[in-house]
């Protein structure tokens, strides 16, 4: 276990808390642009009660992973932001927007044209960015990029890594997986019985289209990222990894079907992390395939020192702090 290895680890964990924390603020988003039915103002109601505490607040798990990597890995921060800055670019402008949106939405003038627009602008962008978050994780784990790009000329190096199909296909997996993670969480969140069974509802629908996004993008890993499918099916710990992601899966969705809304939160946060975790190790020892290993793209040991010291003391302020802000608008 080197330095190097133990921040990568530490990234890694900060982007799995952006997922199922900030990537529940998305799929709320995504529930707000879908109500339905006679109850769709009080669902919308409910997402932005749900929301407006914490949303901000979740984002500093994705500050906190984009600071270590171009801090600890340079090499890999640069390609990224020179190889993937269109869809990355995109990624921050949907944030922005969303954000923005979501204050004049549930803070501006209520009941007029401006409060509709923006909560429309709130629900594209909670959909739209999501969908470019996973495009570009499927992009690092094609291996599209690459040292130099997949070929010349600007479509070859900045678009195709991202643009086809199975980039896009883990990007609809992310997708599917935040309004799915959102539903579980809002059937918590729900104060009435009417409003759980929606969400219970959605939440079984989108648990289904999970699983057949994620057969979807294995089948196309067959050639869109050979490495990652062979770690994920070949490799020594991958299948006690699917087992334990099943039994999450199942429980979750047994969970719901049962109303046992703690049970199916606990076991979709869990479902959903261990798919992040496979993703990661399929690809070690790489943080981006198929040639940019973690000890070649790694900082000087210096810097990994500091940086790890930072960590620590940033935490004994952060995790306090989170807590409280969770324990006082979130005990319920």
């Amino acid at each position: 276990m080197t330095l190097a290895i133990l921040l990568a680890g530490v990234i890694f964990v900060a982007l799995n808390a952006y997922a199922v924390l900030g990537g529940a603020d998305f799929g709320g988003g995504v529930w707000d642009l879908l109500a339905l039915g006679p109850r769709k103002e009080r669902q919308r109601e409910l997402v932005a009660a749900a929301i407006g505490p914490v949303w901000e607040a979740n984002h500093v798990w994705l500050i906190l992973a984009i600071v270590l990597l171009f801090t600890c890995f340079p090499p890999a921060f640069a390609r990224l932001g020179t190889l993937l800055h269109i869809p990355l670019s995109l990624v921050l402008i949907g944030i922005v927007l969303r954000g923005s949106a979501f204050t004049f939405w549930r803070y501006g003038s209520p009941g007029g044209e401006d409060e509709r627009r923006w909560g429309v602008v709130f629900a594209i962008a909670s959909l739209i960015t999501p969908l470019l978050l996973g495009t570009t994780a499927g992009a690092i784990a094609s291996g599209a990029v690459g040292d130099g790009g997949q070929g010349d000329g600007f479509y070859m190096i900045y678009v195709a890594p991202w643009l086809n199909p199975f980039p896009l296909s883990v990007g609809l997996f992310a997708l599917i997986a935040f309004a799915f993670l959102a539903a579980v969480y809002l059937t918590l969140e729900a104060p009435e019985r009417e409003l759980q069974e929606d969400f219970r509802r959605r939440a079984l629908a989108s648990g289904v289209g999970l699983f057949l996004a994620a057969v979807v993008a294995l089948l196309l890993s067959l050639t869109g990222a050979p490495r990652v499918r062979d770690g994920l099916i070949f490799a020594a710990w991958a299948a006690p990894l699917h087992l334990l992601t099943a039994a999450a899966a199942i429980t979750a969705l047994a969970a719901l079907w049962a109303r046992r809304w703690r049970v199916a939160r606990g076991a979709a946060v869990t479902q959903v992390s261990l798919i992040l975790w496979g993703w990661a190790l399929s690809q070690y020892p790489y943080i981006l395939p198929p040639d940019l290993s973690i000890a070649s793209a790694a900082a000087p040991p210096a810097t990994l020192r500091l940086v790890l010291s930072a960590l620590a003391l940033g935490a004994v302020v952060l995790l306090p702090s989170l807590y409280y802000l969770f324990r006082i608008f979130k005990k319920g």
